[in-house]
């Protein structure tokens, strides 16, 4: 039976000819909406004001968890910035995150797995191998589980948690809406940014962080639905919970005019080195240990258990030794205390950072569900404030700032395991307001994330899909080879056949291995064929026709198109093939043809341009 085309002029993609063209048309599978980029900024808005219920019904769900879990009372109140006093429980407190761990493996292993872990990978996976898709009921489950696991004492932070709740929505909204994939991942993407941007109150590091850890290619399409929706997550956020920052420094005094500090800038040089290699040791101990859980065949309930209570067991020792459970949850009460100089002692202050990175890391291995940017900030202040009082100690007269340092430790140590480098700048600032740390901050995280990334190329995120087999390109940027002309790349190797020529008469004009054929009916263009497809099958079809083998799977696309745009429209089309012609009006003739674009010819131009 002859397989007709539907003919498509260059930005006609709703119109055909003929009746043969139209009830081919209506099998083809109707292709997916794409909104215009006001209509889709609008839905962010949307996206946005979701995130911010999102990140307050956590933080209170959160609170009701841990002061019904550690304390036996019932109330939303939680200042995670201020120490705790001692749980009723004694010595028992160290079964608590047990008990709260075996619910979450509970409600991971019967509703969710994608809910266990730090969350982060799993929308990065959904990003680039899984189209954009993150289920509905991962939002729900993640908030539960991640909830349990902070509340319960697990160390593990909020921002993982509130990413994948945000992206959730942001998917699913999309795929209610039934959008192209790039809208798709943009509403995601604008989901998490909202999330961690009204989780920390920085909307400005909310949209780096979809920026630069989640969006595959960054222009006006993608970035200002993100702005939108973080700004919008932010407000709204403000409104109703206040805008105060996330920790309050020492000192918020007006900027210096002094000439800097030569032996602050040689110290964060100092701390950017430390925190690389702390960032590595990080990511690898991180990955090891989660190999480690699910290699052993172990119960994950006897799995999750053990973890905890050795989560449990090295809270209640900090608790007899210094007085506070400080490495369980996410631990900001720590960070506050160091920041306006309570804790500075150089031994206790590393032994928090070691306890910290061996509480994590179980905790994420046993099957935890939250993130992991609330521990970098931990091990990076607790480091950072370390290497400062050491400075202090040596330069008495050099006015070197325990909290400062604390400050620079955090970001380097976020930028340096997490790579959103500008993120972690930002971050710091917009959670601080000291604007006084910048530049050694900036100086620290570079050198941060070049230490790190000379030991091992991935991050705290990439490496766990890396060992799943399913990696994601190291350096996220924008395919430039895509503005390319069609006229650069397409292939002028064919000829054009009317549809009554047999196989066999078409095989005496044209090379079998690189020939491609055009078929007609005369007037219009109705098929195409790629001789070396059909090799294995001469003999038994070298008398059939040419019009009754050809694919209709192609499109039309004008000369003065660009390669972006015809893989775009051959996406959206579910087509393998593009066809140029001269001009863009009426019905494309044969007799205007100028070449034919096939995966080779794509194949060729992404080696061309990013390996020759």
């Amino acid at each position: 039976m002859s397989s007709r085309a539907i003919i498509v002029p260059e930005g006609k993609e709703g119109e055909t000819s003929g009746g043969g063209s139209r009830q081919a048309e209506e099998d083809v599978q109707p292709p997916e909406r794409e909104l215009s980029l006001p209509v889709l900024s609008l839905l962010a808005v949307v996206v946005g004001l979701v995130a911010a219920a999102g990140a307050i019904v956590f933080k209170y769900l959160i609170a009701v968890i841990y002061n019904f879990s550690f304390y036996q009372t019932f109330s939303f109140h939680y200042d995670p910035t201020a120490f705790g006093g001692a749980s009723p429980l004694g010595a028992f407190v160290i079964f608590v995150p047990v008990i709260g761990g075996l619910v979450v493996v509970f409600l991971v292993r019967s509703f969710a797995p994608e809910a266990k872990g730090h969350g982060v990978p799993e929308v990065m996976y959904a990003i680039y191998h899984n189209a954009g898709n993150v289920r509905g009921v991962v939002a729900v489950v993640k908030s539960l589980a991640s909830a349990l696991s902070i509340g319960t004492g697990a160390s593990v932070g909020r921002e993982g948690p509130i990413i994948q709740i945000g992206s959730s929505f942001g998917s699913t909204f999309a795929r209610l809406l039934g959008l192209v994939r790039p809208q798709k991942i943009t509403l995601l993407s604008a989901g998490a940014g909202a999330g961690i941007a009204a989780t920390f109150n920085t909307p400005l590091g909310g949209v780096l962080f979809a920026s630069e850890v989640l969006l595959p290619e960054i222009s006006p399409r993608s970035f200002l639905p993100v702005v939108i929706a973080t700004a919008t997550a932010t407000y709204a956020y403000r409104l109703i919970m206040g805008g105060e920052t996330a920790f309050m420094v020492h000192a918020l005094g007006s900027i210096q005019e002094a000439p800097v500090n030569l032996h602050e800038i040689l110290f964060a040089a100092v701390t950017g080195v430390v925190m690389g290699v702390a960032a590595y040791v990080f990511v690898k101990l991180l990955a090891y240990v989660e190999d480690r859980f699910e290699e052993s065949h172990v119960n994950p309930y006897l799995q999750n258990a053990l973890g905890m209570f050795a989560v449990g067991l090295m809270g209640y020792g900090f608790f007899l030794a210094s007085g506070h459970y400080h490495v369980i949850s996410v631990g900001y009460s720590t960070i506050q205390d160091i920041l306006v100089g309570g804790t500075t002692g150089i031994l206790l202050l590393l032994a928090l950072f070691v306890g910290k990175l061996l509480a994590t890391t179980i905790s994420l291995g046993a099957g935890a569900s939250g993130g992991i940017f609330s521990p970098c900030l931990f091990m990076g202040c607790t480091l950072g404030a370390a290497i400062g009082a050491a400075g202090a100690a040596l330069f008495p007269h050099a006015e070197i700032s325990v909290p400062t340092f604390a400050m620079i430790g955090m970001g380097a140590m976020v930028g340096g395991a997490t790579s959103a480098v500008m993120t972690a700048i930002v971050m710091i600032f917009e959670m601080t307001r000291d604007y006084n740390i910048i530049l050694p901050l900036v100086l620290a995280v570079a050198l941060s994330i070049g230490i790190r990334r000379s030991l091992v190329v991935n991050d705290i995120y990439t490496i766990k899909l890396r060992n799943r087999g399913r990696p994601i390109p190291t350096n996220r940027t924008t395919n430039m080879f895509l503005v390319q002309p069609v006229t650069e790349i397409m292939s002028k190797n064919f000829v054009v056949l009317p549809g009554d020529v047999t196989v066999a008469q078409a095989l005496k004009q044209i090379d079998v291995e690189a020939g491609k054929v055009i078929v007609t009916d005369g007037q219009r263009i109705s098929g195409f064929i790629r001789m070396g497809t059909l090799r294995t099958d001469m003999e038994k079809l070298a008398g059939e026709r040419l019009d009754e083998i050809s694919s209709n799977a192609f499109i039309i696309a004008a000369e003065r198109s660009n390669l972006n745009d015809v893989i775009t429209r051959m996406s959206r089309r579910q087509r393998s093939y593009a066809i140029v012609i001269r001009g863009n009006r009426g019905v494309p003739r044969p007799e205007e043809i100028v070449g034919v674009i096939d995966r080779e010819e794509v194949a060729q131009s992404v080696i061309r341009n990013h390996y020759g």
